[in-house]
């Protein structure tokens, strides 16, 4: 079985749940129906509910559960990936420029993965950008490492968004995922299928109608993952 059809454990399902739900809240009766519909029994399910509340990814309110802090910031971004995605584009650039050094090892991971989840791309070492179309609030910009404008560069912006991002490579693996969610019958082969399919979506650089390549199917992998939580829905699990 490929991987991505294997099911999710436990955990896992209650998560990508609750990530695709709005408002992200399900009683304890609702996520039971939800572990019984993908095979997961009762005991196990709570189980799973106890080790992510300690784990600080869902918390308790009224008796429902809901996403913890850092869970919130990702369906934040996963509703941007899913929903925001046809802004338009007046031709400048978001461009971020590290300007202190002698940072730690970590602190710059930490940095690498600020700008990436505002989903710049680093040009060169310590030289992140993007088209400047998402309406996304920039707070990356707050950062004192970092020195932030926008401009219109020399290059061929087409060229240019090719040379920061593999978008071969992004668009070949979304359309597998679609024909692996569109080809999978059991519950919780979907379900993984769709989680993985909007964690890529997380990847897509959102870029403007005028830089993406022909046949670019990011509008079709968002369709798909919406359709996906439409037919949840309708079957009354979440």
């Amino acid at each position: 079985m490929s991987a991505e059809l294997t099911p999710l454990p436990a955990r896992s399902v209650v998560l990508s749940l609750l990530l695709g739900r709005h408002p992200d809240r399900m009683s304890p009766a609702e996520l039971t129906r939800a572990g019984e519909y993908f095979g997961i029994p009762a005991s196990t399910l709570r189980v799973a509910l106890t080790r992510a509340v300690a784990a600080g990814d869902l918390r308790r309110v009224v008796g429902d559960y809901v996403l913890g802090d850092r869970l919130v910031r990702r369906q934040l971004r996963q509703d941007e990936a899913v929903e925001d995605a046809e802004t338009s584009w007046d031709g400048t650039w978001e461009m971020a420029v590290v300007v202190v050094t002698g940072r730690s090892a970590s602190d710059r991971a930490a940095l690498r993965d600020l700008l990436t989840s505002y989903r710049l791309a680093e040009l060169r070492e310590g030289v992140w950008m993007r088209p400047a179309n998402l309406s996304r609030p920039a707070a990356y910009t707050a950062e004192p490492v970092l020195t932030t404008f926008r401009s219109e560069p020399d290059a061929d912006p087409r060229a240019l968004a090719a040379e920061l991002w593999d978008l071969e490579r992004w668009a070949a693996e979304g359309l597998r995922l679609l024909g692996l969610l569109n080809g999978a019958a059991e519950p919780a082969s979907r379900l993984a299928v769709a989680a993985h399919l909007v964690r890529h979506l997380l990847d897509d650089p959102l870029l403007p109608v005028d830089l993406r390549p022909e046949g670019w199917p990011g509008a079709e992998l968002r369709t798909a993952y919406g359709a996906y939580q439409d037919e949840l829905r309708s079957l009354a699990v979440v």
